[in-house]
């Protein structure tokens, strides 16, 4: 009989082609949403451990003073109880780059003497170009996103003494213990002024347990030897903060698109069995067992369900790929390679199936209870009951005939109803999501004034490499008497150490004219950094730094060290970059690198004419009109938001679509009598849209709370940004109004083509049939 019940099955399919296809755009939408949030998911966790663990990587990283610990006392710390291991000491040295180098700003690199890249029992390092260092004047550069930079291979570093290092590799590793290596030679040609130990513990899961180890480890050490540890669990943090950053947005639009998935193929196998109840008995009466009448219907789901699951999976999978980058773009990924888990499709290819399987066996166990002779006489008119007496009290009203047949139409179908409903509140909370992100993010990009600015570029930036005229003073004057101008700020660009981290951190200092700099972020929490050894960060840097508003900080440049105060959080910014003004980078350097100015004309003044002023006063600086843009993390949340609400609105659309077809099929003989008596198609059509429509404005008025909550959520977890309650707090009665007429939209949407349908139903014919 299994031939018979694939036959059967086979036939529902092709007999109801919608259904069909309705089922399989549906499960595709649901199927590619849920891998790209699982994705994410995944890559935010599991890539780090995995490298980590292949690359032996050190769970403390600490720093010691030589003066207070010899290398003797400090190789002895590697066999203290609880130490599973350890490498080291290493001696550490600071250099200062005074230009720029590879691509990177001056700075202090942070130099450690290592044999070889692979042979020590802790940090293993990875060459990923040219070879290690083995003689003096070479050295071997760490690239943490894990770029290759072969092109540079040969290039020639001068440090601030006058001593050249010749770049014969490039490398990375897990635990990010220096900015470059040497040679233990070379090391100790530097002065080094600290030396590294690398350790590996026993007990090591959490925070406490790391603390408690490495002080067993250091047991007996002179007081104050050791200068600093990092932990492997801010580079964990580190390295999923900015995928952790899309986890609220994917996940919630990964279960919507479930819900609404599971929500209309409930709907769809539902309508199917009870516009089914004369196929059913004619199957059972030919011979068919009740389980294989369930299974019929099962496998009628299922075939569009795993077409769609498969389709839906490949466009996933392709799509991880360029969204895994954006998330993880800026972020020191060491050795681990960013990339979708293997496991993803095979699980969506399993679960979402049995999913589907599961959401239709409920209405398809209706089926199963039907006898033969009770599923042949019950036809597909509506029980009588709760949907009749509501609608005649409507016919009692004063509204339109085809209006108040339309609003007690879904009465006599509650529970399908109800599915529909659940499907349009689902999609209105989508819209309502989508929306509050976008101008969340759209305050928070907003120009802080609406004044025309020029950016002037050094040629440190610039394509433009002619050499400068001016030097930043004249330069600074130029710009401000150049006719047109109001405001100039000037912005240096360097990388300065911070006591106790190995990783170097990008600082601008702007100076100038009230730092009116169109670049510069705004401060949400706190105050800006205008005075004296004080700083300010945004969301990120405090999250992977472990700092909060109030902490001190020491930074070192160039043999000098200041200590200066977080003031300030700006809505967002790079990782491993603060912002400060020119008085404290006069504590640190004379020559904070000059790379960028930020003019402010006056009203009226002329652009194009400043432009080509400032261009024929120096060659080298390139100036151009400032256009707003926005970061590409916040592109791809919109991108992801908007994508998404596309696919779940659609979704929701194709249920109501599904929803008003299986009504017209069953009530097709009352459609033919009420078109016999007078009906118009037009009013037809008005009582098609009406059945829905108040369903749309009772989801709206459900959704739109839910959507507002779900916003809220979402924008107060994505930590690679700090919004204000001003730029949270965006729902002004304009746009209430628009997203309450969104379950509308989404009901009429999926009614029109079903409204036409029923419009044009031929009298003649549906009553010859019936």
């Amino acid at each position: 009989m299994s031939g018979a019940v694939w036959r059967a099955s086979r036939a529902a399919v092709k007999r109801r082609r919608v259904q069909t296809i309705v089922i399989g755009l549906v499960v595709f939408c649901s199927t590619a949403t849920v891998l790209l949030a699982l994705a994410v998911i995944s890559a935010a966790r599991a890539p780090f451990d995995t490298a980590f663990e292949a690359e032996h990587g050190a769970h403390i990283s600490a720093v010691f003073d030589p003066a207070k610990a010899s290398a003797e006392q400090l190789a002895a710390t590697a066999h203290r109880p609880g130490v599973e291991a350890a490498a080291g000491p290493f001696d550490q040295a600071v250099v200062t780059i005074p230009a720029d180098w590879v691509g990177r700003p001056p700075g202090p690199l942070t130099l450690v003497g290592r044999p070889d890249p692979a042979a020590a029992p802790v940090d293993r390092v990875e060459v990923l170009a040219g070879r290690w260092a083995t003689a003096p004047g070479e050295v071997v550069i760490n690239t943490p996103g894990g770029g290759s930079g072969a092109w540079n291979l040969g290039y020639q570093l001068t440090t601030s003494t006058g001593l050249k290092l010749t770049i014969v590799g490039f490398a990375t590793d897990m635990s990010q213990s220096a900015g470059g290596w040497v040679t233990p030679e070379q090391a100790a040609a530097l002065h080094p002024t600290a030396r590294q130990m690398l350790y590996r513990f026993t007990d090591a899961g959490t925070e406490q347990q790391l603390t408690t180890s490495f002080a067993n480890a250091t047991e007996g050490l002179p007081k104050d030897a050791v200068a600093s540890g990092q932990s492997y669990l801010v580079l964990k943090q580190a390295f999923s903060a900015g995928a952790d950053a899309y986890l609220p947005l994917m996940t919630v639009f990964g279960v919507l698109g479930l819900v609404v998935a599971a929500l209309i193929v409930g709907n769809v196998v539902s309508g199917a069995v009870v516009s089914g109840y004369r196929h059913i008995g004619v199957l059972k009466s030919i011979g068919f067992t009740p389980r294989q009448v369930v299974t019929v219907y099962l496998t009628m789901v299922s075939v569009p369900a795993v077409v769609g699951t498969v389709l839906g999976t490949a466009a996933g999978w392709a799509a991880s790929y360029p969204i895994l980058q954006t998330a993880f773009s800026g972020i020191s990924t060491g050795t681990a390679v960013i990339e979708p888990a293997g496991w993803l499709p095979v699980a969506t290819l399993l679960s979402v199936p049995l999913l589907v399987a599961l959401a239709a066996f409920v209405p398809a166990s209706r089926a199963h209870r039907l006898s033969a002779a009770q599923a042949i006489s019950a036809g597909s008119a509506p029980r009588t009951g709760r949907g009749l007496k509501v609608q005649r009290w409507l016919s009692g009203t004063r509204l339109p005939r085809a209006v108040s047949l339309g609003l007690g139409q879904p009465f006599a179908r509650p529970a399908r109803t109800a599915l529909t409903m659940a499907a349009i509140v689902l999609g209105v909370v989508t819209v309502t999501v989508t929306t509050g992100v976008s101008s969340t993010l759209a305050k928070s990009m907003a120009a802080p004034d609406r004044n025309t600015h020029i950016d002037v570029q050094t040629s440190a930036f610039s394509e433009n490499k002619v050499a400068p005229r001016l030097t930043p003073e004249q330069t600074t004057a130029m710009l401000h008497a150049t006719p047109g101008a109001d405001q100039v700020s000037v912005r240096g660009l360097v990388r300065v150490g911070i006591v106790g981290q190995p990783q170097l951190v990008f600082a601008n200092f702007y100076g100038g004219d009230a730092m009116v700099d169109h670049r510069r972020l705004n401060v949400v929490e706190g105050r800006p950094a205008t005075g004296l050894n004080e700083i300010e960060a945004g969301p990120a840097f405090l999250d992977q730094h472990g700092v909060k508003l109030g902490d001190r900080l020491t930074l070192v440049l160039d043999g000098r060290q200041t200590t200066v105060t977080l003031v300030g959080e700006e809505i967002q910014g790079n990782a491993n970059a603060i912002t400060s003004n020119a008085a404290t980078a006069a504590l640190l350097t004379p020559d904070p690198h000059v790379v960028e100015y930020d003019v402010r004309l006056a009203a009226g003044a002329d652009a194009a004419a400043y432009q080509k002023a400032v261009t024929a006063a120096d060659p080298s600086l390139a100036a151009s009109v400032v256009t707003p843009g926005t970061e590409g993390s916040i592109v791809a949340i919109q991108t992801f938001s908007t994508t998404f609400t596309i696919l779940l609105s659609v979704v929701a659309a194709l249920g109501v679509f599904n929803t008003l077809l299986l009504t017209i099929r069953e009530r097709r003989r009352d459609l033919g009598m009420l078109k016999s008596i007078g009906m118009t198609p037009r009013q037809v059509v008005a009582m098609t849209i009406t059945s829905v429509a108040w369903q749309g404005v009772a989801s709206g008025i459900i959704g739109i709370p839910l959507g507002i909550l779900v916003h809220r959520l979402i924008v107060e977890h994505v930590r690679i940004i700090a919004f204000t309650d001003s730029m949270i707090d965006v729902w002004g009665a304009p746009l209430l109004t628009a997203l309450a007429l969104a379950g509308v939209a989404i009901a009429v949407l999926g009614a029109l083509v079903p409204a036409r349908s029923a419009a044009r139903l031929p009298i003649a014919e549906v009553l010859h049939n019936e």
